[in-house]
């Protein structure tokens, strides 16, 4: 039987009393090896120096610990025990050999007495116990005395590891104004040292920094608050240092420390309010809707959800024409502009403004309200606006055959600032390419100034200009949408060429061929054609036209046996009306052509004349015919060209001397210095020169061709003219018309010009100039009679 020997040093007793001690307490169900009875009275047979009675003769191993301190810091080697077998007689015979975890490396053991001693330095926390095997052998055979047994050595623990917090430092967030004792966060310390020997693992809390404000439960580590009401806006942010000491807290214990950063979160306990009661603002009266007037702000003290603010318009006269709004990111109120603003309407607007917490806790509710008001004054400013159309927008029908220069709509628009400035119109030509529409400069009477067409143009689609005279800069304008109506101004008409054939063998009332027709018009109640045979061909002896009345008609044979031989093919004109009002019609032919053909109507063949050229027409004849009518057309174009190229002298003869500008006398005499150049700027003042300038266009009227429809209006008539100037291709390239009209059959004094002096042989005389006075001295010098030598 293996016992633990005794012990030879005093080194030795603690760990031998620690094997006693663990030997004599362990229960006695502790495992042995097979076949080894559990042993009564461990302890009581080890101390015995009697012999203890067995039942069997054979001794076994006997279980064991062994205990050694750690961190043994000697020189020696620690003793840990002494392994002995009872079949030692002590004469050496006997070897022991140790096996294992650590044998050899961390423990050694004398072959002969069996003492275990620790070579190394042990340490508990790096490995609590260590398993190994002991055998005894003959020294001399080497054959195993006893079966091989497994003990262990157990580490035995020292407080040499202090309070770790594995999870430091520690960052936790309380609620500000929290009640005393709120729970903030729980700390834990780890102590490396053996929780179940001693005191070397219990750990003690307490707190070193961070008083009065929290405290520390000593055996949770829970940190709660210890001061009422702390405020966030006052002091936010703590540093708290918590200890933990091992050995309950004793004297000697090892301690560890970990910081807690503890932050106050924000509870909504700070009622907003306006640093100003009052504000000014202004905003010009040309703002758009939505574009921004100003700001105000709601201080808060809070933050986060608990300082967002709602801002709303909650008195004031300017509730309808301002809206208010809150910028998340800022928390500011934006007023911005809701509708037009006008400086004439109105020049000042008052806002009572809110500004408020949405999210309020009921517990806090004694330290509000949670919302403040503030005024708001804003000035509207004047701005130069431009002119403004009344109606906005214009839709207007007129005929397309519209006289030129009617007036089909007037567009008005006014100043609307205070100022009222004049206006004057003109139209947008880049919407208006064609110059179809004129409009009058100060009344804004929109007129056509081109024949219009609905076949050509069905819409027209301007923008009509209004601008200041005091500041060309302010344009309004105006969108007008023109529907050109439809009148019956085109004739129906085949769609396209024609071609029939009539069989030989035909019989009497056969369909050759149905026709239709188009019409450019566009009646509102849909086309109705009428189809007749032409009044020349109204006996037609050979063909008959029958009305489908559903705007298609059908070509009927008169008679029968038609004969290529006589006759291969026949014109058929037919005419065509429309239902317009007047009704218009027109002649299409149609070409028929006979044809033999088979019992059932196939065409065989038909005469070839009318569509080949003569098969004895050669090539170079062909050639030849080309090349002439390529010389004709050459000679043609040549001819216009130099037509359109031939210019006439600007200086024409006194009978052909027909200036541009209409040059008016108010009163005859005075020479050159007395004649002013017609100011063709009168003529957009219609109203004040109508009496002044109607003569002029009279007399001119009755010279020129008038327009029909174009009335004595001057617009119409220089609108006419001037159109009429554009569409004549040889007109010389002058843009207005020059005349007389004061002078002549008209004035008292006669005729002053040279026009006509070309035509008369007589001789004029002016001698009576001279008692005009000084102002007809020139003409006087020049045209009368004088004594001296002519002048040169």
């Amino acid at each position: 039987m293996w016992t633990s020997g005794s012990m030879s040093s005093a080194k030795s007793w603690l760990g031998l009393g620690m094997s006693l001690y663990f030997w004599g307490l362990m229960d006695l169900t502790t495992p042995v090896l097979s076949g080894a009875p559990t042993p009564p009275g461990k302890l009581e047979a080890f101390l015995s120096d009697k012999p203890q009675p067995h039942p069997r003769t054979k001794r076994s191993w006997v279980w064991n610990q062994f205990f050694v301190l750690e961190e043994y810091t000697g020189t020696d080697p620690l003793y840990v025990g002494k392994l002995h077998s009872d079949m030692d007689r002590g004469d050496g015979s006997i070897k022991y050999i140790l096996s294992g975890e650590g044998a050899g490396v961390v423990f050694t053991i004398d072959d002969t007495t069996g003492d275990i001693h620790a070579i190394q330095r042990l340490d508990r926390e790096e490995r609590a116990q260590y398993t190994l095997r002991a055998q005894a052998l003959d020294r001399r055979t080497g054959r195993p005395m006893e079966p091989e047994s497994e003990f262990i050595i157990k580490i035995q623990d020292i407080n040499d590891n202090e309070p770790k917090f594995l999870d430091g430092p520690y960052v936790a967030t309380v609620p500000e104004m929290s009640p005393v004792g709120t729970s903030v966060i729980q700390v834990t310390a780890t102590d490396a040292d053996d929780p179940t020997y001693g005191n070397s693992a219990r750990v003690v809390y307490s707190i070193l920094q961070g008083q009065p404000y929290f405290s520390v439960d000593s055996k949770t580590g829970v940190i709660r608050t210890a001061l009422m009401n702390m405020d966030r806006e006052a002091k936010e942010y703590y540093e708290v240092i918590i200890q933990a000491k091992d050995m309950g807290g004793q004297l000697g214990g090892l301690a560890g420390t970990t910081a807690v950063n503890i932050t106050l979160s924000d509870v909504n306990d700070n009622p907003p309010r306006f640093p100003q009661k009052h504000y000014q603002m202004s905003v010009l009266e040309s703002a758009p809707v939505s574009s921004t007037v100003g700001r105000v702000f709601a201080k808060d003290l809070d933050e986060g959800v608990n300082a967002e603010m709602k801002y709303t318009i909650v008195d004031g006269d300017g509730a309808d024409a301002f809206d208010i709004s809150t910028d998340p990111s800022f928390q500011v109120g934006i007023i911005t502009v809701k509708k037009p603003l006008s400086f004439e309407r109105k020049k000042s607007y008052t806002l009572k403004v809110e500004g408020a917490n949405p999210h309020v806790e009921l517990r806090f509710l004694s330290l509000g309200p949670f919302q403040d008001t503030a005024t708001v004054h804003i000035s509207v400013e004047d701005v130069d606006e431009p002119p403004v159309f009344d109606p906005g927008v214009h839709f207007v029908e007129v005929p397309e055959d519209v006289a030129i220069g009617t007036t089909i709509q007037v567009i008005s628009a006014k100043d609307p600032d205070v100022t009222n400035n004049s206006i004057r119109y003109s139209i947008d030509r880049s919407s208006d390419p064609g110059r179809f529409f004129y409009v009058d400069i100060t009344t804004g009477a929109l007129m056509t100034a081109r024949p219009l067409d609905r076949e050509e143009f069905s819409w027209h689609n301007i923008t009509v200009l209004a601008m200041e005279m005091n500041n060309p800069s302010q344009v309004g304008s105006v969108p007008v949408t023109i529907k050109v109506l439809d009148v019956n101004d085109n004739a129906p008409e085949f769609p396209r060429f024609y071609e029939a054939f009539v069989c030989e063998n035909a019989k009497a009332g056969q369909l050759i061929q149905t026709v239709s027709a188009v019409d450019q018009d566009d009646p509102r109640n849909g086309q109705h054609f009428y189809y007749s045979l032409a009044p020349e061909a109204a006996n037609n002896p050979n063909f008959t036209v029958r009305d489908n009345q559903d705007n298609t008609a059908r070509i009927l044979t008169r008679r029968s046996g038609f004969r290529q031989q006589e006759q291969s093919v026949f014109y058929l004109p037919i005419l065509i009306a429309d239902g317009g009002q007047p009704a218009l019609s027109s002649t299409g032919t149609l070409t028929i052509q006979v044809c033999g053909c088979d019992d059932g109507g196939h065409v065989l063949s038909c005469s070839p004349e009318a569509y080949v050229l003569p098969v004895s027409l050669s090539r170079g004849a062909l050639i030849a015919i080309l090349a002439c009518v390529f010389v004709l057309l050459v000679l043609v174009l040549l001819m216009l060209s130099l037509r359109r190229h031939r210019k006439r002298p600007y200086t024409l003869d006194d009978d052909e001397n027909v200036h541009e500008n209409i040059v008016r006398y108010d009163d005859e005499g005075g020479g050159e210095q007395d004649t002013e150049a017609f100011d063709i700027a009168a003529m957009w003042q219609p109203r004040e020169v109508q009496a002044e300038l109607l003569p002029e266009i009279q007399s001119l009227s009755r010279r020129v061709p008038q327009p029909r429809a174009a009335g004595t209006s001057a617009h119409s008539y220089v609108l006419a003219k001037l159109y009429e100037a554009d569409m004549d291709l040889w007109a010389a390239p002058f843009d207005s018309l020059q005349t007389y009209v004061f002078e002549g059959d008209g004035s008292a004094a006669g005729s002053l010009s040279s026009l006509q002096s070309a035509t008369s042989d007589s001789e004029q005389s002016f001698d009576f100039l001279t008692d005009w006075g000084p102002r007809f001295r020139k003409l006087a010098e020049l045209y009368g009679a004088s004594e001296g030598p002519a002048p040169r």
